[in-house]
């Protein structure tokens, strides 16, 4: 009976280690291993109130169920245990790759708007806004200070646009954005000067239109009423479908209203 006694203590023992080894699950009450588990507690509660009616051979059969129950039970935690570590690791490894590449496309995006120009409102002269960026990017960041209203940073990077890319496929918008960059800050003379660098200079230019528009706008606020009216009518006659020619319009019949 001492033995049968010992034997039992060493199930409640096993009980105990097969609980801690079903944690590694971490799994809903449903679990087929938790499930077992409570099996074999309550064949252990069974076996203490029959132990004396049981003999010692059948109870060291299901003792030795029990031992290689829970040696498969450890190995399954065991394997749940360097899963995890791995899926871990691989986790880790995930992330710094990950912010590795975010760093790079932080600093690349930097680089390429020209971060030190933006940040500190000043261009040297003969400095690129992004000195080692292509004419698009330098493009760009120009037109970026422009319309956050840094007019006189946005008319220096365009200066240097235009020195730099002469051939650039962005020449003819990037004098137009020199002469607004001006306009938008009252220079009317200085604007209607590179207006017409516009019209004059890049004739297949997009702009052209828009560049008549605001060389009439110049001239109106320069009181120069007979010239804005000969070039907004310039604008009706040559561009007639555009937004251009509609606003030429409105200013024309605002000047008629004013009479002047």
């Amino acid at each position: 009976m001492r033995g049968i006694i010992s034997r039992l203590s060493l199930l409640g023992a096993l009980s105990v280690a097969l609980s801690a080894c079903a944690l590694f699950e971490q799994a809903p009450a449903e679990d087929p291993v938790l499930v077992r588990l409570s099996d074999l507690e309550r064949r252990l509660v069974s076996i203490e109130r029959i132990v004396d009616n049981q003999g010692l051979v059948e109870l060291a059969q299901q003792v030795s169920a029990l031992e290689r129950r829970a040696d498969e039970l450890q190995g399954r935690a065991e394997t749940l245990e360097h899963n995890s570590g791995t899926t871990a690791g691989r986790q880790r490894q995930l992330y710094a790759d990950l912010d590795s590449r975010i760093q790079e496309l932080e600093s690349s995006l930097q680089a390429r708007r020209g971060t030190n120009v933006l940040e500190s409102g000043t261009l040297a002269p003969g400095q690129l806004p992004v000195p080692d960026g292509s004419d698009r990017d330098n493009y760009q960041v120009a037109l970026e200070l422009l319309r956050e209203e840094r007019y006189d940073l946005a008319a220096a990077s365009f200066k240097e646009f235009l020195l730099a890319f002469p051939d650039s496929e962005f020449v003819g918008n990037a004098q137009y954005w020199l002469a607004e960059s001006f306009y938008a800050s009252d220079d009317f003379e200085q604007a209607l000067r590179d207006f017409r660098v516009v019209v004059d200079e890049h004739p297949r230019s997009s702009k052209v239109p828009d560049a008549l528009l605001k060389m009439g706008f110049c001239n109106y606020n320069l009181k120069r009423w007979d010239a804005a009216r000969v070039t907004l009518t310039r604008v009706q006659a040559d561009y007639p479908e555009t937004t251009a020619a509609r606003l030429a319009g409105q200013y024309l019949n605002r000047m008629d209203t004013e009479g002047v």
